[in-house]
């Protein structure tokens, strides 16, 4: 196992019977919610959207569509915030986290649940495993990701594939040993290296990234860019916040092919 899965004890793993709880956050997402609800598996028993202030009708849209979904109104600003009110307020036994804009494909979600029944604290989506893919990256943005993939994985003994991508699974009992603290879309970046600090068993899924269905991104490659890097070099560099031992790498960790899964 790698850095990211060196806990080989771990918790037991998990059966059919856990509660699978969906976490979405969303700004200004009408146009796109309904699809990415019809897209849940009927097995997802909780669907909690937690809203950064939407101006659209987001959530009219959205309790529509899903009468029993639960609103949670942001804290503050920004993806890292609203996923961690997310966390905070779901109650499933096991949590995945999905983006409102229609390029994380919700029918994908049972292959990242069924990696957490068989022993994984997280599922780890990928673009660039067998069976992974994107028709949304640009090259500046591949290239900017193969590079902090690579800084992480030489920092923290990783051994990633893909480092800010927004779709990932985890067991709720794991969630709060990553104390995320960020606002922007560096949240990806962070719950990775602390998911590596806290010896937790990862498993790569592989995924493919959709264009977004309407509207544009929030993203900013250079902006956010230097905000990951500025948290990859905080978490290995500083003792502000959140702090745990670097790992060495030992064996290569799981990835699963989209013929395993």
């Amino acid at each position: 196992m790698s850095a990211a899965v060196a806990n080989q004890s771990g918790p037991d793993v998990t059966n059919e019977s856990d509660r699978v709880s969906v976490v979405i956050p969303t700004l200004n997402e009408a146009a796109n919610i309904s699809h990415v609800l019809q897209r849940l598996p009927d097995f997802v028993g909780e669907v909690v959207l937690v809203d950064g202030g939407s101006t659209d009708g987001t959530v009219e849209v959205a309790r529509s569509v899903r009468p029993d979904i639960r609103v949670v109104q942001q804290t503050g600003h920004g993806k890292g915030n609203a996923l961690a009110c997310g966390f905070e307020a779901c109650t499933g036994d096991l949590v995945v986290m999905l983006d409102a804009d229609g390029s994380t494909d919700a029918a994908e979600i049972p292959r990242f649940v069924e990696a957490l029944r068989q022993g994984a604290d997280m599922a780890k989506g990928s673009r660039f495993t067998p069976g992974g893919g994107s028709q949304d990256i640009t090259p500046l943005r591949n290239a900017g990701n193969r590079f902090l993939c690579r800084l992480v994985n030489a920092l923290f003994g990783t051994h990633y594939s893909d480092l800010c991508y927004g779709f990932n699974a985890f067991r709720r009992t794991s969630l709060g040993r990553l104390a995320i603290d960020c606002d922007g879309f560096e949240v990806e970046t962070l719950i990775n290296i602390r998911t590596a600090k806290a010896r937790l068993n990862v498993v790569e899924v592989p995924s493919f990234e959709r264009n977004r269905l309407h509207g544009e991104s929030n993203l900013r490659p250079l902006r956010d860019g230097c905000r990951v890097l500025r948290t990859i070099l905080r978490e290995r560099f500083t003792h502000d916040g959140y702090d745990a031992p670097v790992l060495e790498p030992t064996e290569p960790f799981v990835r699963l092919s989209e013929s395993s899964s």
